[in-house]
């Protein structure tokens, strides 16, 4: 999940975190970021495949924004722990 420049939350899916960031900073990723850069990972989760990814991906655009901030925030303290 990235936190755009203007405080919305995209999420989506890909191989590769830190290539995926870049080209949504580049102007290169998603439509919806390209005028709300720059944009910072927030959330990630890692999974073997491809398929349980997109569920998780469809799970998590059901969430509500205050659902999406409350994990954002555990991931965090997870971190720091």
């Amino acid at each position: 999940m990235l936190r755009c420049a203007d405080g919305t939350l995209y999420t989506g899916y890909t191989t590769d975190l830190k290539s995926r960031e870049a080209a949504h900073n580049r102007g290169r990723g998603a439509k919806y970021t390209r005028g709300r850069r720059p944009v910072s990972l927030v959330y990630s989760r890692g999974f073997r495949s491809v398929g349980k990814a997109l569920a998780r991906e469809y799970a998590l655009k059901q969430l509500t924004r205050a659902e999406k901030e409350a994990l954002i925030v555990q991931q965090a303290r997870r971190k720091k722990a």
